[in-house]
């Protein structure tokens, strides 16, 4: 019987492969050493397709903006800034584990392209350059930040709601019954019209109207 032939090693595979890991154990397990052995190669013959760790992680970021479907725009920057938030909270979602790492890492190309959605919508809105860079890093890190506390929210936990209440502090047992679960989805509408609000009357201000600060 013939061998089957191993797919050559490139760098789209080194890639998938960082991100399978990363989304199984998480980014503290990845090195490339244990790359490499995901793999089956050497670690020395994966710097023939990536710089460094550093690459890697900035490659596997750059999945999760690549997946991004991007929305036609409307008359409405409001409308557009919220569905490009729910289309990256849904790719985020696909790849939630790698999804933090678009806070810190310096992206590439694919990045740009969201970038370039979320600028636009903001200019709409009335913000200038720089003030569309505050806005759009602080939309990013809403997403990510409810992203985050969704995917680590353990099981429903029966016994957090009477532990609550026998604390004893009156507005920790007034909403006992809502601090024990998370609605993660009713909570993401909820903060991201707070933000867009937010948004909105600065925008105003930026225009140089009433609310300007």
């Amino acid at each position: 019987m013939t061998p089957r032939r191993r797919e050559p090693l490139s760098r789209d595979r080194v890639v998938a492969s960082a991100l399978a890991l990363v989304e199984l154990h998480g980014v503290e397990a990845l090195s490339m050493r244990k790359l490499a052995a995901e793999l089956g190669v050497e670690a020395m013959s994966l710097y023939n397709h990536v710089a460094n760790k550093d690459d890697v992680l900035d490659a596997i970021a750059e999945v999760v903006f690549a997946d991004v479907a991007l929305p036609p725009p409307t008359a409405d920057w409001r409308v557009d800034a919220r569905a490009l938030a729910d289309a990256f909270r849904a790719a985020a979602l696909a790849h939630p584990r790698t999804a933090s790492l678009s806070l810190a890492r310096q992206l590439g190309y694919p990045a740009v392209p969201v970038t370039e959605a979320a600028l636009d919508v903001l200019a709409r809105a009335g913000f200038d350059p720089e003030q569309a860079v505050h806005a759009s890093r602080t939309l990013l890190a809403y997403v990510i930040g409810t992203l985050l506390r969704e995917i680590g929210s353990g099981p429903p936990d029966e016994t957090r709601e009477p532990a609550l209440v026998a604390t004893g502090l009156p507005r920790v047992a007034e909403a006992a019954r809502h601090l024990a679960v998370c609605h993660h989805e009713a909570e993401y509408r909820f903060g991201l019209d707070l933000v867009l609000d937010a948004l909105a009357l600065r925008a105003v201000g930026a225009a140089g109207g009433p609310s300007a600060r």
